[in-house]
């Protein structure tokens, strides 16, 4: 296969990140901040090789087919998380190449986990690029949900097909017109989200950060201590409106263009996720109030923000919920797998799978109680082909699969790691969610989590180069990665 169409799209992005770069490089120039050289070196190192990529491989950009598409996918976002490295280890952090790697990705995949502390004396620069990689990561999702995973097939997506994506040659134009609107209304909201955080009593700089990471359900913060640094209940309700939002398949802002309300109300996928939501959150405040760790109004706070934040897969906190009790963590444990509805900026399993899964489990159990019914599924009045339904069990066994042998790995490649920890760090990975449970046993017998008020720095590099591409697997359905591993899909 002829691939300098491809390296010659990937010069093109790696060009743009170089440009990107120079936001943080005049934003820390406008501070005063000393460190201004770092973004201005790391735009000149990236822009060198986006430029060499791209006259190396000029040429017209063909249709794309099932394999072009899927290899130039999966290059894109390793691409990005590559680039976006570099900052990293130009800016005076002490982060290995394993480190910088994994807070790149963490990033561009919108995770949340981070090796970095004291976040609090990080030039303004650095904190910034962070917010942007996971703003840039959760557009890119979003637009790759909506165009290309439907057309692929991948994990039941093509439930979402649309007429435009019957064949797979129709994917790059389509793409770039579905990439444009959908630019469009996520500038909107962060927009919007930025003067939320200010009228909440946020800086600007926080605002700005903190309203890019939150509608890309990222969890990136400016602070070790997260939104909790803040102490301010306008500012957790502003936040979980803007996780909420970035949970929400964004094909439904387009239907509020034409005020088409109704359709939004009857989704039965945004019914479903606000369900789980507002269950989780009940059985959490109800586990605060049992076990008298807050009063009412507190624990409605408390958990309402951190049932939201790490259901969506954002990743923000505003306390240690490890310490809630064995009921709260279990809730916790559940909900990271869930995410929010497809075509959104989130991660996890998705709300519709669950739907098509367990729909699936009924009419099996109907056919046998009644063998000579008929009984079929059914999403958004439509029937659910074999097919798809065949893609969301395939998706599910892949992803209890991966989390489970990345979990013996990062076991065998950390042996400080306890049960716990290995086991979370590899869902919280894969799951894209951010913040761990369970702890790391140190080599002095004494324990430091990898939970909300912990970091994986303290992680050796094997284990952190692991959990890189558990987020990208993650981050891209699993099967979009996987597939390029068959040899069938090599085969002419």
């Amino acid at each position: 296969m002829d691939l300098r169409h491809h390296m010659f799209v990937l010069g093109a992005l790696v060009n743009a990140t170089a440009g990107a770069m120079l936001i943080p490089f005049c934003f820390d120039m406008a501070m005063g901040a000393g460190q201004w050289w770092v973004f201005l070196q790391s735009a000149a190192i990236v822009g060198f090789i986006g430029t060499l990529l791209m006259i190396a491989s000029r040429e017209r950009i063909p249709s794309l087919n099932l394999r072009q598409a899927l290899l130039l996918t999966v290059l894109i976002w390793v691409t990005m998380g590559a680039v976006g490295t570099v900052p990293f280890l130009v800016a005076p952090l002490d982060l290995s190449l394993a480190g910088a790697f994994f807070e790149s990705m963490s990033g561009i995949t919108t995770t949340g986990s981070t090796v970095l502390t004291g976040l609090d004396q990080i030039q303004p620069g650095v904190l910034l690029w962070r917010a942007m990689l996971q703003w840039l990561g959760g557009v890119g999702i979003v637009v790759m949900a909506l165009s290309v995973l439907p057309a692929l097939q991948v994990g039941g997506m093509q439930l979402f097909r649309t007429e435009a994506f019957e064949q797979s040659e129709k994917m790059l134009p389509r793409a770039g017109e579905i990439a444009t609107a959908v630019l469009g209304v996520y500038g909107l909201i962060t927009a919007g989200g930025f003067l939320m955080l200010l009228v909440a009593g946020m800086g600007p700089f926080d605002a700005l950060t903190h309203a890019m990471t939150a509608i890309a359900t990222g969890g990136y913060s400016t602070h070790d201590a997260s939104i909790g640094y803040f102490q301010s209940a306008s500012i957790d309700l502003a936040v979980i409106v803007l996780m909420i939002l970035g949970s929400l398949p964004f094909v439904a802002f387009f239907r509020l263009r034409s005020l088409d309300f109704q359709s939004l109300i009857y989704d039965s996928q945004i019914r479903l996720f606000f369900f789980v939501l507002l269950g989780a959150i009940a059985l959490m405040v109800t586990a605060l109030l049992t076990r008298e760790i807050l009063p009412l109004g507190a624990a409605i706070q408390q958990a309402s923000f951190n049932v939201v934040s790490i259901m969506t897969g954002t990743g923000f906190s505003t306390s240690n919920y490890e310490s809630w009790g064995i009921f709260a963590t279990l809730i916790v444990f559940l909900i990271m797998f869930i995410g929010g509805c497809a075509g959104s900026t989130t991660c996890g399993i998705k709300v519709f799978r669950f739907q098509v899964l367990f729909g699936h489990a009924l009419v099996q159990l109907r056919t046998m109680l009644q063998p000579s019914g008929v009984f079929k599924l059914t999403f958004h009045g439509k029937t659910v082909s074999e097919a798809a339904v065949s893609s969301v069990t395939t998706f599910f066994v892949l992803f209890t699969s991966t989390t489970l042998v990345l979990a013996l790995f990062l076991g065998l490649c950390e042996p400080r790691f306890d049960l716990s920890g290995a086991l979370v760090s590899a869902a919280t990975s894969v799951a894209n969610v951010g913040p761990a449970l369970g702890g790391l046993i140190l080599q002095d017998g004494t324990a430091s989590s990898v939970g909300p008020a912990g970091t994986f720095a303290q992680v050796n590099d094997t284990a952190k180069a692991l959990m890189s591409v558990g987020m990208l697997l993650g981050r891209l359905e699993l099967l979009t990665v996987m597939a390029l591993f068959l040899p069938a899909l090599w085969r002419d």
